[in-house]
């Protein structure tokens, strides 16, 4: 965060469909459990999702678009290059992390943007956070984990469809056969 903005201007700037980014991005924990707070006594209802969100495509504005939908204010945790790279693999991500915030920033409805670190415990978002909604894919978590989140760090978990036809993962594919063949020729 850069300065310091008076409180009532720094939430009214969340509000606004501008990008704000510089209000809209909290890289700290402790922070953001103070502003979910703030948020939720404003009697909003805090949702919370999060991703890679490598090369933003129309499934990741869809799923955004959904999130927001389940209540007042979206929180998104953007997995840092270290965590994408683990998870996905030495060439991922294709967008570096500061882009893909900014990115995600843009999104409608989209109030908070954090990073998520390596280093950071299991569900330490969810912990900060202690969304009324935490959204989630269905590969994300178990029953039994479900049942944990559900009883200790949120109302609820709601899982959703992947949506889109297309992953990042497979245009990459595609992009680098196509280059592939091209060298080829």
């Amino acid at each position: 965060m850069t300065g310091n903005p008076e409180p009532g201007r720094l939430y009214s700037d969340l509000f606004q469909d501008a990008s704000h980014f510089e209000e809209r991005f909290v890289d700290d924990l402790e922070r953001l459990a103070a502003m979910s707070s703030a948020l939720k006594t404003l009697g909003l209802r805090v949702v919370l999702t999060s991703g890679s969100f490598d090369m933003i495509h129309e499934g990741h504005s869809r799923y955004l678009e959904h999130a927001r939908s389940l209540g007042g204010f979206l929180i998104v945790g953007v997995d840092s290059d270290e965590k994408v790279r683990r998870r996905k693999g030495p060439s991922r991500p294709a967008v570096p992390e500061m882009e893909r915030l900014r990115m995600v920033t843009h999104q409608r409805g989209v109030g908070i943007v954090t990073l998520k670190h390596v280093e950071h415990e299991q569900w330490a978002l969810i912990k900060a956070v202690r969304p009324g909604v935490l959204v989630a894919t269905a590969d994300t978590y178990t029953a039994e984990e479900v049942a944990r989140l559900e009883a200790e760090y949120c109302d609820r978990v709601v899982v959703l469809d992947r949506m889109s036809t297309v992953s990042t993962s497979a245009r990459l594919r595609l992009i680098h056969l196509e280059n592939s063949a091209g060298l080829e020729s």
